[in-house]
């Protein structure tokens, strides 16, 4: 399944890659975004800081079985500093659709369009 975040920054873009991998396990409107998680994470080029990006909230995702709303990224020089917010998975209410197991290289590209939005995306193993 493929996830893409569009933005008006990388930063943006970065997070709203995140509300759509969230998307991708349930409806994010049904997240109440009430616990901050703390996230960090580097790499050697903007690709490869997605992929870990997303591999990293996958990861907060199943260790601390929380579903995310929200996500305040900052990246600078290929380091990304994030709080993701959100709340314990809630079954009954989050109905979550499928698990996803990881972020991979199929479709990758993070790149300024024409008009100056930023575009982060690849596809999900589920």
């Amino acid at each position: 399944m493929g996830v893409r975040g569009i933005g008006a920054t990388k930063s943006a873009a970065f997070a709203h890659a995140a509300v759509a991998l969230t998307g991708v396990i349930t409806d994010p409107d049904r997240i109440e975004a009430r616990e901050p998680v703390t996230i960090d994470c580097a790499a050697p080029d903007d690709e490869l800081l997605l992929v870990d990006w997303l591999n990293r909230v996958i990861f907060e995702i199943a260790t601390r079985k929380m579903l995310f709303r929200r996500f305040d990224v900052l990246i600078d020089d290929h380091r990304l500093h994030a709080t993701a917010w959100g709340e314990a998975t809630d079954v009954a209410r989050h109905q979550p659709a499928v698990e996803v197991k990881g972020a991979t290289y199929t479709a990758l590209r993070v790149s300024r369009r024409e008009d100056g939005a930023w575009v982060a995306q690849c596809v999900v193993d589920v």
